[in-house]
């Protein structure tokens, strides 16, 4: 019985990819907008903190400093709640419930009340039974649970993957994209499958992943510091299991928040963060306080320079070409509409000495159109001259910073 039992389900893990692909139309660039955790946390002491819990005057101060900030009009317009938003019981229906003291006007009028300011609302859950914080999670509740947020108005789900068996994640995520498929409304998923399956050492399909979700985690909880960002850095370019293969519209590898404006990095820092994460084509998810934010980084932010790399049309992402002096010195390639244009990211990683000189053949690059190039650096616009793809293109790279460029056929 049990041997039957076992290829039954493995019949139907092996034809879930044909039957819960999802099918909204969205993210057709990444998707741009602010996530609650990285800045935020589990913060749920709104008697004693009430501008910075978890909770409705949250959401609400936040997307009016969006709009009042530049940033919607720049193009974020997800306003995401991470865990710890529902009360700690389900009702009586068996349906999730926003905490009452922390949402007393529940998350309908949210959801209203970023619609009229052309904002959308997303959500937190988890397919285990409990999410990472210890609120209820979707387990056994699926379908109720994808129906509710359309009833609520919900515009995207970040599903997490505490509290689960490894081996249901093949079930559970695609039968969550099933589901919000079910409801008629554009829900846009964020999907964490492939971060938990590398925890527990299984390599992670991702033709699978990509047909089911519309982003997908790829790497580790990205922090506040260098280090955490170079790592996802190095991670996007070594690709291990083709991840970047199957990004693009419609399915976006995630490299994490964007920290921008927090604590822990320095300007040159900031510029690598936005201008890599532009490179990669991963969403642009701001986790940081928008009411207080420095104008440096909201210029960065706001940059249309590099959001109309991120948000290019062709949405190919681009890949680390060069890697050199141990890893000190790379250089990145992604193609651009329209064709024939290419944004080339050069990052020096050392945190000391002077800045260093970069010296590289365009054609070694894969820049081989025989009219030459026209270069332009991106964040101060200053035009770096023309170039034929056989000729050296030399730039100064300062330590932890990056020198991004665009070129375009002559």
């Amino acid at each position: 019985m049990e041997v039957v039992q076992n290829i039954f389900v493995f019949l139907f893990l092996t034809n879930l990819r044909f039957v819960f692909n999802l099918n909204n139309n969205l993210a057709r660039t990444p998707p741009m907008g602010w996530l609650s955790w990285e800045r935020f946390e589990c913060n749920t002491d709104c008697m004693n903190d009430p501008d910075n819990c978890i909770g409705e005057r949250l959401v609400k101060t936040i997307a009016d400093a969006m709009v009042e900030k530049g940033f919607r009009d720049a193009g974020y317009t997800y306003v995401t709640l991470d865990d710890c938003w529902p009360a700690r019981e389900r009702d009586k229906q068996g349906r999730l419930q926003p905490d009452p003291l922390r949402f007393p006007n529940g998350i309908k009028y949210l959801a209203d009340y970023l619609h009229s300011k052309g904002l959308k609302l997303g959500l937190y859950e988890d397919i285990g039974t409990h999410t990472c914080a210890g609120f209820p999670g979707t387990q056994g509740h699926w379908k109720l649970d994808a129906q509710t947020y359309a009833d609520w108005g919900v515009d995207m789900i970040k599903f997490d993957g505490c509290n689960s068996d490894v081996q249901h994640y093949d079930m559970g995520f695609p039968l969550m994209a099933k589901y919000l498929n079910q409801t008629g409304r554009q829900i846009l998923y964020s999907c964490e499958w492939p971060l938990y399956e590398r925890a527990h050492g299984v390599k992670p399909n991702y033709t699978a992943v990509a047909e089911a979700c519309n982003t997908f985690r790829v790497y580790g909880d990205i922090y506040d510091a260098r280090q955490s960002i170079m790592s996802v850095v190095n991670w996007y370019g070594e690709n291990p299991g083709g991840f970047l293969n199957v990004s693009g519209p419609g399915h976006w590898s995630d490299g994490d928040m964007i920290t921008l404006g927090n604590y822990g990095l320095s300007h040159s820092e900031e510029r690598t963060q936005i201008g890599m994460w532009a490179i990669f084509a991963s969403p642009l998810l701001m986790s940081v306080d928008i009411r207080t934010i420095n104008d440096k980084s909201r210029r960065l932010l706001q940059h249309r320079g590099v959001l109309s790399i991120s948000q290019d049309s062709l949405g190919i992402p681009g890949r680390r070409i060069l890697n050199m002096e141990n890893g000190a010195i790379q250089v990145w390639v992604r193609p651009l509409a329209p064709r024939g244009t290419f944004a080339i990211a050069t990052i020096y990683t050392n945190t000391f000495g002077y800045p260093i000189k970069v010296s590289t053949k365009l054609s070694d690059l894969g820049l081989k159109n025989p009219n030459g190039y026209n270069v332009t650096e991106v964040f101060d616009g200053i035009h770096r001259g023309e170039f034929r793809s056989n000729h050296n293109y030399t730039r100064m790279v300062k330590p932890t910073d990056i020198d991004l460029v665009l070129a375009k056929v002559l």
